[in-house]
């Protein structure tokens, strides 16, 4: 196996540091079929691995991975292609997104948004952030219904 770090970024939060390795390790699995703790070994060792939550890599990698037929069924009926045909990229971060909007709670959702947008603009294609972003924001108010109405509602207000 074989992988870069990721960009390094001085005052990047351990989570976001999180997600950059867990969406290296979530391609690894999506285009190799490696197993998840022969992927798990090896980015642990990766530079850079020490500054990210360990905590929130091990739910993101093995959670994403277990749960992936159930990603899919989620994201699958928003897409305006075959699921086969995302980019493993994309794909891969949007399984994070979805993941953190079923598990995360602790993060609110636009936060999985941008974090999601930045992953995929970083690691992705010229355009897959518009993707993603469309994807995740149509799926959004399946998964958190009470939050993004009321963040809706808020900014309406403010507006």
């Amino acid at each position: 196996m074989t992988a870069s770090p990721p960009r390094k970024s001085a005052s990047k939060p351990p989570r976001s540091r999180a997600r950059e390795f867990a969406i290296q390790a979530l391609y690894q699995h999506l285009v190799g079929r490696q197993d998840a703790e022969a992927i798990d070994a090896f980015t642990r060792d990766l530079s850079g691995f020490n500054k990210a939550d360990a905590e929130h890599f091990d739910a993101l990698l093995h959670g994403c991975i277990r749960e992936a037929a159930e990603l899919d069924a989620l994201i699958e009926p928003l897409l305006d292609r075959k699921l086969q045909e995302l980019s493993p990229i994309e794909h891969g971060v949007m399984w994070i997104g979805a993941y953190e909007l079923r598990h995360a709670m602790d993060v609110p959702w636009r936060v999985v948004l941008n974090e999601c947008i930045e992953l995929a603009k970083a690691f992705g294609g010229t355009d897959g952030h518009k993707y993603v972003n469309a994807v995740l924001s149509a799926l959004a108010p399946t998964l958190r219904p009470a939050e993004v109405a009321a963040d809706r509602a808020a900014g309406k207000a403010r507006g």
